[in-house]
């Protein structure tokens, strides 16, 4: 092989690793993608599998609707020190007259773990929604999402929070 070849190929073996890892340091990778649009292979972070979402999303659509009231939407952390986990709790009420059943919630970032009581909530009860954030290799103003399904009447409903990581 020639000098002028085994540059070329260097060159290119090169800049490959390094939009590789501009991928991975951005958050582009599949995960991400898979977080944000729900495509790809990676691991949502959501707090149910697969085949449990199906079974709560079939147990949901044969409950009447009632109605969710979130207390807080959005939560800010303030400045973090990077490397933190952070946790917040959203707290809800069933304001409706049949029982609530969240199906699941869905963080738009695989570093946002959401969880949430499985079992149904009677009207008139209450209940949190916990979001951990993990701060690592995070630095910056951050502002991730959480969005929930129920068989409440507004269906979807997203809670978010913001931080300064230093």
């Amino acid at each position: 092989m020639n000098a002028q070849l085994k540059t070329i190929l260097l060159t290119i073996l090169t800049l490959s690793c390094f939009v590789i890892a501009l991928v991975e340091l951005s958050g582009v990778s599949s995960t991400a993608l898979y977080n944000k649009y729900g495509i790809g292979q990676g691991g949502s972070k959501s707090s149910v599998s697969k085949k449990e979402e199906e079974e709560r999303l079939q147990q949901a659509a044969a409950m009447p609707k009632t109605n969710l009231l979130l207390m807080d939407t959005l939560h800010d952390f303030g400045t973090i020190k990077e490397g933190t986990l952070a946790r917040h709790s959203f707290h809800f009420k069933n304001t409706g007259s049949n029982p609530l059943l969240i199906i699941k919630a869905q963080a738009s970032c695989g570093c946002t773990v959401p969880s949430f009581p499985k079992q149904p909530i009677a009207p008139g009860g209450e209940g949190d929604i916990q979001v951990e954030f993990d701060s690592h290799h995070r630095k910056g103003r951050q502002h991730k999402n959480v969005m929930i399904f129920s068989n409440a009447t507004q269906e979807r409903m997203s809670v978010g929070f913001d931080a300064e990581v230093e």
